[in-house]
């Protein structure tokens, strides 16, 4: 796939489905990504951090790279993360996600724990090593977690220097503003301005130019309510969406994180079980509560997909 080639729209990303063992639940997993694309997904993400991709083992990330790439079989295009702190360990996982067929990956800058940081200069050269090993798009993923300042200035010189860097996932502090200052800086440059941070700021994020979001897996048909009137002009229809689905996006971002996208799908049959992998801590009963409540109130896809 071209690095020019726009892909736009809404791209959730997939959990990991486990069982209550903490093992891989291949038949979820594939229940999970025929959900989504149902729903509406224009594409999809895996192994990201709400994939709990920093709970998985080498091996275990790629038989679900196969698996999902395998199964989706080209009906939408799949972002494969490929985030590692080794120059030389993530251009490899991104030439393999390439091989396996991902239309591109995504990947947060260099760091480990909670002080180990690479200079500009560093990051520089590691997007660069990446971008060298492979033919398809690469997604900056500028994100708190990583715990790496990159200013709009220092993006948008990437997007124009280092030939696959062309989109980015803004989920900042002020996103909104950061990119408008990127797209300004970066021009044609950057291909893919996009709302991250499961769609808590995407009115504001669509508003400052953004063209792709990144959310949960859980709802993607509530979000296309949002970004298809945006993209179609229609402002004061998309507003209406975004108010309507809002309490859902709050639940989830800030009371329930990652395990929300696994208790909607539990909730609804899609998986087995909303595990989530141990150490990280089970949903709290009174959050998953308000999180399915708000949902029947939306009348979510998800709670009635297969039924």
């Amino acid at each position: 796939m071209s690095a020019k080639l726009p892909m736009r729209g809404v791209f959730p990303v997939v959990p990991t489905a486990f069982n209550e063992r903490g093992e891989l639940d291949r038949d979820g997993q594939r229940r999970a990504v025929d959900f989504m694309i149902d729903a509406g997904s224009e594409g999809l993400c895996i192994l990201a951090n709400f994939s709990e991709q920093f709970a998985l083992s080498d091996d275990e990330r790629t038989q679900i790279m196969d698996l999902v790439l395998n199964h989706v079989a080209g009906r939408v295009p799949v972002i494969v993360t490929t985030t590692h702190f080794s120059s030389r360990i993530c251009a490899e996982r991104s030439r393999q996600a390439m091989a396996a067929g991902a239309a591109m990956v995504m990947i947060m800058p260099p760091y480990h724990g909670a002080t180990i940081r690479v200079p500009e200069a560093g990051i520089f050269a590691f997007f660069q090593i990446v971008s060298d090993a492979i033919g398809i798009p690469v997604m900056i993923q500028d994100a708190p977690v990583a715990g790496t300042p990159l200013s709009a200035p220092f993006l948008a010189r990437m997007a124009r220097e280092i030939e696959q860097v062309s989109y980015f996932k803004i989920e900042v502090p002020q996103a909104a503003a950061k990119l408008r200052e990127l797209i300004a800086l970066g021009g044609s440059s950057v291909v893919g301005p996009w709302d991250g941070e499961e769609a808590i700021t995407l009115f504001a994020d669509l508003e400052a130019g953004a063209t792709g979001a990144m959310t949960g897996g859980g709802y993607p048909d509530g979000i296309r309510q949002i970004t298809d009137p945006w993209f179609a002009g229609r402002r004061d229809e998309a507003f209406a969406a975004y108010a309507r689905w809002l309490p859902l996006i709050n639940q989830e971002n800030r009371q329930c994180g990652l395990a929300a996208s696994e208790a909607l799908m539990q909730a609804g049959g899609v998986i087995a079980s909303d595990a989530v992998r141990h150490p990280i801590p089970p949903l709290h009963p009174a959050a998953r509560a308000g999180l399915l409540d708000i949902a029947r109130r939306l009348d979510a896809m998800v709670l009635r997909w297969g039924k």
